[in-house]
């Protein structure tokens, strides 16, 4: 089947996550963009997150504090020069999403009238530094970017376009002294045919690849393409054994896929064994608030010492109404599935959540190829481990 050619952009986003939407506002008054979705527009990643976003908006926080804590849950394997970087531009990039109408809960306003955001805790962190919207964060910005998007007169989204491969010179003339990115080609699930799209730059922006496992957070569309496509035409790929588990996915006949936000420990929330008693206090000072790898690992050893299926989270020790104004939607979700999440406990395993390695690339995204870019979740920044 020969490829049907379609319009040209002057840049190709593939991915419709927060990375490829962000990305293509902030670019859109540059030329044309396009934006490829593997499905609906919402269906990603990002749309099922539910914890928040960590920077530093607290007076009694630091930026120096934030990296520490970084280096500290990567066990000192991360790049202090990229995570400092991070830390440093994390709080104007929460505040570009804030003037951008993403609805994070507020506390009351400062004595100069100015918004002060509720902040929660979350695991590895020694400060309150997570912004979120309710306990549906993701939906949240899904909802604010796409809808930005949609209405922006130099943006394309093409939904159920899936990027089956990237178009370099060298794929068009193996001879070529150069490799730049000329664009992909598309499998048109509509059409049923492949399309090319020709841009003068493509992005990657693709999320991870946490479906390659049973257990996971992780919708169907986080199958690794785009990290397939950078290593088919070129580019270096890194640390792409290091995959992030979440502690706390619900475990649940019914329930394939539904993450349990780790804000629920901040809150308070216990991890216990199937007879109450608790664990995390015999494996890490922090308990609960350990990072993700050391809870994951510790009820993934309770699991296998006890033959247990499953470890339990519970919340119930506080108050009702506290727990469902701060976790509305898994307070509703739970009780679908016949769980009280104010008096019982909570069935979990840990799943693949998050793809740390990736498409290397450097502080602006930039690949091995001209004109291939990798932003997210897709990318890689920093020395290979």
């Amino acid at each position: 089947m020969s490829p049907s050619h379609q319009h040209d952009s002057d840049i190709l986003v593939i991915g419709s996550g927060a990375a490829g939407l962000s990305l293509a506002l902030h670019l859109a008054h540059l030329g044309k963009v396009t934006i490829l979705c593997k499905g609906p527009l919402s269906e990603g990643a990002t749309y099922y997150a539910q914890g928040g976003i960590a920077a530093v908006f607290d007076e009694s926080d630091s930026i120096a504090s934030h990296v520490e804590d970084t280096l500290i849950a990567g066990g000192h394997l991360c790049d202090k020069e990229v995570v400092q970087f991070i830390a440093e531009n994390a709080k104007q990039c929460v505040q570009w999403l804030i003037d951008g109408g993403v609805p994070f809960d507020q506390e009351e306003a400062d004595n100069n009238g100015n918004p002060r955001y509720h902040l929660t805790l979350e695991g590895g962190h020694s400060h309150r530094r997570i912004l979120h919207a309710a306990d549906a964060t993701g939906m949240a910005m899904q909802t604010s970017l796409q809808e930005q998007a949609r209405h922006h007169p130099n943006i394309t989204i093409l939904e159920r376009h899936n990027a089956l491969d990237l178009i370099t010179e060298k794929k068009i003339d193996p001879h070529s002294v150069t490799n730049r990115a000329l664009g992909a080609y598309v499998w048109n699930r509509e059409k049923e045919c492949v399309e090319t799209l020709a841009a003068k730059f493509v992005v990657l922006a693709t999320g991870g690849a946490s479906k390659v496992y049973q257990y996971t957070s992780n919708p169907d569309v986080s199958s690794g393409d785009g990290i397939a496509m950078a290593w088919r035409a070129g580019c270096r790929v890194a640390n792409l054994e290091f995959n992030q588990f979440h502690p706390t996915c619900l475990f649940h006949p019914k329930a394939q896929t539904f993450l349990l936000s780790e804000a629920l420990r901040g809150e308070g929330a216990y991890l216990r064994r199937p007879d109450g008693s608790r664990f995390m206090v015999d494996f890490d000072e922090r308990a609960e608030l350990a990072p993700r790898d050391v809870v994951a690992r510790a009820i993934d050893y309770e699991m296998k010492r006890l033959g247990a299926d499953c470890m339990y989270l519970d919340i119930s020790h506080k108050p009702a109404d506290f727990v469902k104004s701060h976790f509305p939607m898994i307070a509703e979700k739970l009780q679908g599935y016949g769980i009280d999440i104010t008096t019982d406990m909570i069935p979990i395993v840990p799943a693949a959540h998050y793809t740390c390695g990736g498409v290397a690339v450097d502080k602006s995204g930039k690949t091995d190829i001209e004109g291939l870019y990798a932003i997210g979740e897709v990318s890689y920044t920093g020395h290979t481990v």
